[in-house]
């Protein structure tokens, strides 16, 4: 059960028996399911559906994510991320949404519409000070596309090593960020992380971009920074998502706004689909699966 240009990924591999399911009526087959990809954004139905599965053996993700489907996966299951499937797109999307947001191309193109030479001098990415919060596969995919641009990188992950900083240092390190990443995983510890005391050690001007989940940023802190004009923000995600009309990071100055596109793109869904299909023929073998979060 997957999207179809996975299936079709999938589909020549011997043994193997592919059926799409659309979160509709649960088709009479979903007793015989071994190996089940959910949805890249899947449903509560699509993820409920897995207790009618009793020969499930593996879940395999379209995102890194996971924390989201762990309530649901039955005993002795075992489950893998897409981690590195997704890391060109969402580091892409970093790059190009801090040089936006650095150079005010919002402002510029508001401006073109309205048929105004709003000549000024913009900010600019080149010598800013930037903060990788969750150096990771997608962390590192940042920083490799950052470097060419000349700018001071400083990482922190959730366990210090050389190099890398632990969040114990994030307090110090935020205030003397141009530009703070956050791309940390979800989860109990992650939530809230950028409360109102962190968001306010960050420097004056200062760009907070999230390519992570809404929920690891307090929306009406940050919503208090922006609309005091103190803070800028890139966010990809946000909280609640989608954003409901009216609420007010819409329109808070210095804020940048797309609808979860980083991982999203053609890239992304060729490298998923990829990976599926390596790790179908893995289990179709009996050979040890990679990118496991839990089970065998």
């Amino acid at each position: 059960m997957a999207r179809r240009d996975i299936a079709d990924a999938v589909a020549d591999l011997p043994g193997a028996e592919i059926e799409v399911w659309d979160a509709g009526a649960v088709p009479s087959s979903v007793a015989e399911v071994e190996f089940y990809v959910p949805a890249l954004l899947p449903s509560p139905a699509s993820l409920e559906v897995m207790a009618l599965m009793p020969r499930l053996r593996v879940v395999q993700l379209q995102t890194a994510g996971f924390d989201h489907v762990l309530p649901h996966l039955p005993d002795g299951v075992t489950l893998c991320n897409a981690r590195g499937a997704h890391d060109a797109g969402t580091a892409e999307w970093v790059v190009g949404a801090i040089i936006a947001s650095q150079w005010d191309f919002p402002g510029f193109a508001a401006a073109q519409r309205e048929g105004r030479w709003d000549y000024r001098h913009p900010g600019v990415l080149t010598d800013s000070r930037v903060l990788i919060v969750g150096y990771g596969s997608i962390g590192q995919a940042v920083e490799r596309r950052l470097t060419p641009f000349e700018v001071e990188i400083t990482r922190v992950a959730s366990r210090p090593r050389q190099g890398v900083h632990g969040p114990d240092d994030l307090p110090e390190l935020v205030a003397r960020a141009d530009v703070v990443v956050v791309l940390v995983p979800a989860g109990p510890r992650t939530r809230g992380l950028f409360d109102a005391g962190l968001l306010a050690r960050m420097p004056d001007g200062a760009l907070l971009v999230n390519a992570a989940r809404g929920a690891v940023v307090d929306t009406d802190a940050l919503v208090a920074e922006t609309l005091a004009g103190r803070l800028r923000a890139a966010l990809d995600v946000t909280d609640p998502e989608p954003l409901p009309p009216g609420h007010p990071l819409w329109r808070a100055p210095g804020v940048f706004l797309t609808p979860h596109v980083g991982g999203s793109t053609a890239a992304s869904a060729r490298r998923v689909a990829r990976l599926v299909r390596a790790q179908a023929r893995r289990h179709l073998a009996g050979e040890p699966l990679a990118n496991v979060i839990s089970g065998r």
